[in-house]
């Protein structure tokens, strides 16, 4: 692979890589004990009293699990841009892990963070 397309397709790793931190720190926060892990925040609302306060606390669990299926896409696209970025970094990049084939440079522009080719079942 050129030198240019694969500086161009690093940076936008880490650019996608910045944003998707960006956005996870809006809600959740990096667990210090456990790589590529964050942790949703329980949200916080006001502290109202009798029926407003059980209404307020019903819309803060259903906001914490809605929030839990985001955390888990995200983490799961981190976790597939560090490892395509550590694969730049150790000349590995562009591999299937599957077939062990390079994956087609159409691929890596559309999905950079690939690790399989189109022929290899997901």
């Amino acid at each position: 692979m050129k030198k240019e397309i694969l500086k161009e397709l690093k940076d936008r790793l880490e650019k996608e890589k910045e944003n998707l931190e960006k956005e996870l720190g809006s809600f959740a926060k990096k667990d210090l004990k456990l790589a590529g892990d964050w942790n949703t925040k329980y949200p916080k609302f006001g502290g109202g009293v009798g029926s407003q306060r059980l209404e307020e606390a019903a819309d803060e669990v259903e906001e914490y699990l809605n929030l839990l299926p985001i955390e888990a896409n995200l983490e799961l696209r981190l976790k597939f841009i560090n490892s395509a970025l550590e694969k730049i970094k150790k000349e590995r990049y562009g591999k299937c892990e599957k077939c062990k084939k390079e994956i087609s440079l159409e691929r890596l522009k559309s999905y950079p963070e690939a690790q399989s080719c189109l022929k290899c079942p997901k």
